[in-house]
């Protein structure tokens, strides 16, 4: 069975913006204590999976990835942290590093620094000693939190592999890089990009990059042009008819930019959850079986 439990983080920043909320999943043993709610885990350790959300988008939204990544075999970390955005407007965020992503900076330092803060705190937690392994990490992530997986993923050794969905290195103009402009992604480990095509978030946000008059599919291009080739362990996928919010379950109206998206005409998530375990439990148990699933897997771009 999967549980979760909650833990914090001082990620940085003035307070009250300094703590991210963790929500952290596990394989748990079924005996758990009936008054407290508390499960002790079961087997490991465990690799971890931390995601990084979108901007404005809660970590509930990503539970039901987090538990089917748990039940595969992981300790999956998603989180909330309510900080600054741009231009002093405040909202949820992985936590950005603007100046890190400015030229002349960019790839010197992470431009997500919550992850070393976050993934320290999970040593911290008692209930889970000896249950994870923190020399075996991947990122994921969703929107901006895929862009700042694939920006940072190369400056902790730990990050065995990186995925994410709706998500590139496209760079906005307001940070000085010219219109169009797709930085190389950071990485040493294999990676899995995936996008739906009808993603309405990243045609919407053309104008962020310079491409009003000629927009460009900024994941492929990432894909193409962002990675060195990897003997086929980098993946492409996509999703006919999945939107930017197809990773989202549900979908809150409230907040984020599902205004921009377009009505999805097919459901991205079983098949998704497939890739991305199969994916992940290839690089980070080097499962021959899972490996074999990826190779039967149509319709993938690799380098």
């Amino acid at each position: 069975m999967i549980r979760s439990l909650w833990w914090a983080a001082k990620t940085g920043g003035e307070a009250p913006f300094d703590t991210a909320h963790l929500k952290v999943h596990y394989p748990a043993a079924p005996d758990g204590d009936r008054l407290t709610g508390v499960f002790r885990p079961e087997g490991g350790p465990y690799p971890v999976v931390l995601l990084l959300s979108g901007i404005n988008v809660g970590q509930d939204a990503y539970r039901w990835l987090a538990v089917e990544i748990a039940a595969a075999g992981f300790v999956c970390v998603t989180f909330d942290r309510v900080g600054e955005l741009f231009g002093g407007e405040y909202g949820l965020t992985p936590g950005v590093d603007l100046d890190a992503a400015r030229p002349g900076t960019y790839g010197s330092r992470p431009t997500c620094p919550a992850i070393p803060s976050i993934l320290a705190a999970l040593a911290e937690i008692d209930l889970l000693k000896g249950a994870i392994d923190l020399d075996r990490v991947a990122l994921g992530g969703h929107s901006a939190g895929g862009s700042l997986a694939l920006q940072s993923a190369r400056h902790f050794p730990e990050v065995k592999a990186v995925f994410a969905y709706g998500a590139h290195t496209m760079v906005a103009t307001m940070l000085g890089w010219p219109a169009g402009t797709v930085v190389p992604a950071q990485v040493d480990c294999p990676v899995l990009l995936t996008v739906g095509t009808r993603d309405g978030v990243i045609m919407g946000s053309s104008d962020r990059y310079g491409q009003e008059a000629h927009p460009a599919d900024p994941v492929t291009r990432t894909f193409d042009e962002a990675l060195t080739d990897r003997d086929g362990s980098h993946l492409l996928a996509v999703f006919e008819g999945a939107n930017h919010f197809g990773v989202a379950d549900p979908v809150d109206p409230t907040a984020a930019r599902a205004f921009l998206d377009l009505p999805a005409t097919a459901e991205p998530r079983p098949a998704l959850a497939q890739l991305v375990i199969a994916f992940l439990r290839t690089h980070l148990y080097g499962d021959t079986r899972a490996r074999a699933v990826l190779d039967g897997l149509p319709g993938l771009r690799r380098r």
